[in-house]
C-alpha cells in the first residue's frame, strides 16, 4: 500500500492554507532545511503521486534518496506548502500556471526539471464528435486563470471559437471574438469538470483529473492538445534557492530516467506523455 498523506480541499476551508501547514515546524526541518532528512514532495494524486510512488518503491533506495509523497487534490496548497517549507518540493504544475501563481501570491517557486505532459481534452457523455455540438450547447471549462485560457485556446484550435488577437495565457470568455455555435460556458474548479459531464454537453478537462475520474484521454477525448511545442509540461518545482539540494537533484535525475519514461508510457498509454 502507498504510504501517502492525502490532503483535500476541505483542509483549505479549515485554514491550513495559511496557518496549518506553516505551523508544522518539524515538517519544515525534515523537508526543506535539513537536507539529510527525507525529501517530502507534494503532488496531485494522478499521475504525479503515482509516478513518485513508482520511484519510491523501485528506484529511490538504490539512489540513496529517502522520498516521501504527500497527495493534494487542489492546485494551491502544494505551492504554499513549498513556499513555507512544509514540503521540500512539489510536482503538479506547468510554467504558465506557476508564473501566474507566483505573481498573484508573492511566492518564489521555480521549476527544476520538466517530466511529462497531460494533454487537455474535450470530453462528452452526450456526443461522439464535435460536429454534433448543437447551437447553444453548454461547455464546462476550468475557472483558474491559466487553465481557462488553455481550454479556450484548445477550442479555438479546433475552430469552435475564435479568440481576439493577443489573447494569451490569461484569456477568458470575454476574449472570444467569434462563437459560431453560440456556445455557453460553465466555469468550474478544474477538479469538478469531470463530474459535470452529465450536466453539460461537453467539458474541457485537465489530463490528471480525466485519468483520476476513470477517463482514458487517448481513447475517450473528442480531441486533445498537441504535444508539439506545448508549453504546459509538468515539472518538479522547489522554492528558489533549493535547486541545489542534493535530494532534489537525485529526484530530478530519477524523474527523467529511462525507467520512469517506460513506466509512464506503459501505464498511461498516451494519456500522459514523457517530456524528456
Amino acid at each position: 500500500m502507498r504510504n501517502t498523506a492525502k490532503i483535500t480541499t476541505a483542509v483549505l476551508a479549515a485554514g491550513a492554507l495559511t496557518l496549518g501547514l506553516s505551523a508544522c515546524g518539524s515538517d519544515k526541518t525534515s523537508s526543506a532545511s535539513d537536507t539529510s532528512g527525507p525529501l517530502v514532495v507534494a503532488a496531485s494524486p494522478t499521475p504525479h503521486a503515482e509516478i513518485l510512488d513508482y520511484i519510491k518503491d523501485n528506484l529511490a533506495k538504490k539512489a540513496g534518496l529517502d522520498l516521501q509523497v504527500k497527495e493534494f487534490t487542489d492546485y494551491v496548497t502544494p505551492n504554499t506548502a513549498t513556499e513555507d517549507g512544509s514540503v521540500g518540493a512539489n510536482y503538479f504544475q506547468n510554467q504558465p500556471y506557476l508564473d501566474d501563481f507566483n505573481k498573484k501570491n508573492g511566492t518564489h517557486i521555480v521549476p527544476v526539471v520538466t517530466v511529462h505532459l497531460e494533454p487537455l481534452g474535450l470530453y462528452s457523455h452526450k456526443i461522439k464528435k464535435t460536429d454534433e455540438l448543437k447551437s447553444g450547447a453548454t461547455v464546462a471549462v476550468p475557472n483558474d486563470t491559466v487553465n481557462e485560457a488553455r481550454a479556450l485556446k484548445l477550442l479555438a484550435s479546433k475552430g469552435l471559437i475564435t479568440l481576439k488577437d493577443g489573447a494569451g495565457n490569461s484569456a477568458t470568455t470575454q476574449d472570444i471574438a467569434k462563437n459560431p455555435k453560440n456556445l455557453k460556458f460553465k466555469e468550474l474548479e478544474a477538479a469538478q469538470t469531470p463530474r459535470s459531464l452529465d450536466d453539460v454537453d461537453a467539458a474541457v478537462i485537465n489530463g490528471n483529473y480525466a485519468i483520476s475520474s476513470g477517463l482514458k484521454p487517448a481513447k475517450d477525448a473528442l480531441f486533445l492538445e498537441s504535444a508539439t511545442n506545448n508549453p504546459y509540461g509538468n515539472f518538479l518545482a522547489v522554492k528558489k534557492g533549493n535547486e541545489s539540494d542534493p535530494r532534489v537533484k537525485k529526484l530530478a535525475k530519477l524523474l527523467t530516467s529511462p525507467e520512469v519514461k517506460k513506466f509512464i508510457e506503459d501505464k498511461y498509454a498516451g494519456s500522459v506523455i514523457p517530456s524528456f
